[in-house]
């Protein structure tokens, strides 16, 4: 099996553990701690990860990146920063492999369908799409109902989330031939 798609997951589960502990900090800057978190930079990198595992070795193996993944990201969490005192740290952590596992899934499917358009629409519409379900269901479950400003929060992020999608393009482009085919 190629090593790189056995570092894939890891990757994965690194970016999902930076993206759940930065999410807990709001940028403090230009009056954007209401709006806007430092997990939103590092997510998209999550989808990514995804694309480029579906475009290079098909939607099966881009799924198992995304359940081993899964559970080294959620591992992750719960170990290094997941406070079992506090009740938002632990809906993060439910919050964030809820909406990983269903934004990445549905991030592979779209993908798979747009695979043969012009290189740019599958990853581009998949991770757009994929985010916004990601944004909904992470926020809403990690923040309804505490008092912190989630819907704020969520528009923020999601805003943040769609420039990084487009940003995650020229990687995106300049990686597949280090990809191998399958």
């Amino acid at each position: 099996m190629n090593r790189l798609l056995l570092l894939l997951p890891v990757l994965m589960g690194v970016v999902v553990l930076s993206s759940n502990y930065l999410v807990q900090f709001p940028i403090r800057y230009y009056g954007l701690e209401e709006i806007l978190t430092y997990g939103a930079f590092t997510y998209p990198i999550a989808f990514l990860i995804t694309d480029l595992a579906n475009r290079s070795y098909g939607k099966l193996a881009a799924r198992k990146i995304v359940y081993i993944g899964f559970i080294v990201g959620i591992s992750f969490t719960l170990f290094f920063t997941t406070n079992f005192s506090n009740l938002i740290s632990i809906r993060i952590a439910i919050g964030s492999g809820t909406a990983f596992i269903v934004a990445q899934l549905l991030d592979v499917q779209i993908f798979d369908k747009l695979r043969k358009k012009i290189w740019f629409v599958a990853p581009l519409i998949s991770s757009f799409i994929g985010s916004i379900v990601d944004t909904f269901l992470f926020f809403s479950i990690s923040f309804y109902g505490t008092g912190i400003a989630w819907v704020t929060l969520s528009i923020g992020d999601l805003a943040v989330k769609i420039f990084m999608t487009l940003l995650m393009l020229i990687p995106f482009r300049l990686l597949l031939g280090t990809f191998k085919a399958s």
